[in-house]
């Protein structure tokens, strides 16, 4: 690994190191994500085979089905990998400047955040526009419910269901509800999709 005053700044965004976030380099990537979504705004939403070719052509992998409505956002695009029947609902932004995986059968609802990008707690740091990335992990089976947050770095385990503007902080495992500011565990849900 090279030491991190030879690399660049998007290196060091991949390597999980802090990162300038106003570098030309990391700014293309956002750029791009930019003109693909303008691309995806501009489909008619009933669209459906369309708007997957446009989804297909800015995530990094799809599966079967996937469908964004009116007002999706995202940060690079290619770092989002998303499994069979993915759904996100209105206004739902993925800040994906590091690796965001999502299972199968996800539906997320309007106004929701899911991040990789954090900021230092030192107003140098934020002065300097550095930038920390965390990847997010979603499972499968999982529902997010509206204007929830999802922060940096957080694992949500298979059948979850994210409670209407929950902030989820840190990792939750399998089979429950979680809600709240910050999220906590409301309670178990059983997976009926085990025979």
């Amino acid at each position: 690994m090279k030491n991190i005053e030879d690399m660049t700044e998007c290196e060091k965004l991949d390597a999980g190191l802090p990162y300038s976030f106003w570098d030309e380099e990391v700014n293309l990537r956002k750029e791009n994500a930019m003109k693909k979504t303008q691309e995806l705004h501009a489909i008619d939403p009933q669209d459906s085979p369309a708007i997957e070719n446009c989804l297909r052509a800015l995530f990094g992998s799809c599966g079967d089905a996937p469908y964004t409505c009116p007002g999706f956002q995202c940060d690079n695009g290619k770092n989002i990998k998303v499994g069979h029947n993915f759904l996100a609902n209105y206004n739902v932004t993925i800040l994906d400047i590091g690796p965001v995986q999502i299972g199968n059968d996800v539906m997320i609802d309007p106004g929701t955040l899911i991040t990789t990008v954090n900021h230092p707690l030192s107003p140098k740091g934020r002065r300097n526009h550095l930038g920390i990335m965390k990847p997010v992990i979603i499972g499968n089976d999982v529902w997010i419910g509206g204007n929830a947050t999802i922060l940096p770095g957080v694992t949500i385990g298979n059948n979850v269901v994210v409670a209407a503007g929950a902030v989820v902080t840190k990792d939750v495992p399998d089979n429950c509800v979680v809600g709240g500011v910050p999220a906590r565990i409301i309670k178990e849900i059983e997976d009926d999709t085990e025979d």
